[in-house]
């Protein structure tokens, strides 16, 4: 598990005066101001956001060290961080993303299905998106109950119980 977490992104300029475009990957958009200042994939910037306002698909927003709309420009695709401690602690049936990603997925008989590359939601639930070498594409499987009754973060694994058919 990675000690930083990806909150948001720049999606590039907005107007003319330097503020940005972010596009918040918090459950609750806005979050994204309380944990400022923020940082960069790799730690060695630190950046300090001011809302301006919300807009369509994110918000308005002025970033330290940008001052023109040619700035702003320039760091679109900037992803931002922040360190995994200053994340809210979650209940025991709920996990970060991040956290399920890359974990090794079995059935309940102990045969290995595949690899979480991603978590999706299309709207009903979270999708585990799962990749192997058994496997001629990406299998989605559902991240319910039912599914997937056990994640083991200190395994590194998960135990699923796929619907009939799906693999």
């Amino acid at each position: 598990m990675s000690d930083l977490i990806c909150v948001g992104a720049v999606a590039g300029s907005f107007g003319v005066r330097g503020e940005i475009r972010i596009k918040s990957f918090c459950t609750i958009p806005e979050e994204i101001f309380d944990y400022s200042p923020l940082s960069s994939e790799d730690g060695s910037q630190s950046y300090t956001l001011t809302l301006s306002r919300a807009i369509k698909n994110g918000f308005s927003a002025r970033i330290s060290g940008v001052e023109t709309k040619e700035d702003a420009d320039a760091i679109k695709g900037l992803r931002l961080f922040i360190e995994r401690a200053r994340m809210p602690k979650l209940p025991d049936d709920e996990y970060y993303h991040t956290d399920l990603i890359g974990l090794e997925v079995y059935d309940t008989g102990g045969a290995l299905l595949g690899t979480v590359k991603a978590v999706l939601n299309h709207g009903a639930s979270d999708l585990l998106e799962l990749q192997g070498p058994g496997l001629k594409t990406t299998v989605l499987l559902p991240f319910t109950l039912a599914a997937v009754p056990t994640v083991d973060l200190d395994q590194g694994r998960i135990i699923a119980d796929p619907p009939e058919g799906l693999f």
